[in-house]
């Protein structure tokens, strides 16, 4: 397992009653789906077939040979990882934010405004920070609209065409 690739998906946060539950704290979007991952890397070690739900506003975990209080908190604070072949298949015009950091962000009119550092969720649309001679927030709207400010992704060519002004 190459530790690089790996995907941060959530932490541990505490411990769930005695029976060696774990609270974890989820990255994914809706929080639940990391227990669509049956296998985690948590510290290095691999834990397959991973009991997770969600319990209220928690999502809880049963690892195998977790089966104490006690043997639980020795995990709290560690990391939850995946490997990039676990992920999910999207469509041709959905793309992960990992995918897209990094990415040469030039406009319409051939101006390079840096590269893209990180995503955003606003609620409303994702919004790409892209850090160059600025830093500029650019909506991340594709699709069937007017609209539009991404154009083209091009991850072979590592490029993000976005249809955005250099003033703006």
């Amino acid at each position: 397992m190459n530790k690089d690739s790996r995907i941060l998906i959530g932490q541990v946060s505490g411990c769930f009653g005695v029976k060696g539950w774990l609270k974890v704290f989820s990255y994914s979007d809706p929080r639940e789906n990391i227990s669509t991952y049956e296998n985690w890397i948590i510290d290095g070690t691999l834990y397959e077939s991973i009991q997770s739900k969600k319990n209220g506003k928690l999502v809880v975990a049963k690892l195998e040979g977790v089966d104490d209080k006690e043997t639980a908190q020795t995990f709290i604070g560690k990391k939850i990882e995946i490997e990039p072949q676990q992920l999910a298949d999207l469509n041709k015009d959905q793309f992960y934010w990992r995918d897209l950091v990094g990415l040469n962000v030039s406009n319409t009119n051939g101006i390079a405004f840096g590269k893209v550092k990180s995503m955003l969720d606003t609620g409303a649309n994702d919004v790409i920070i892209v850090k160059g001679d600025r830093e500029r927030l650019i909506p991340f709207i594709t699709g069937q609209s007017d609209d539009n400010t991404v154009i083209k992704v091009d991850l072979e060519q590592r490029t993000l065409l976005v249809d955005w002004h250099e003033d703006d």
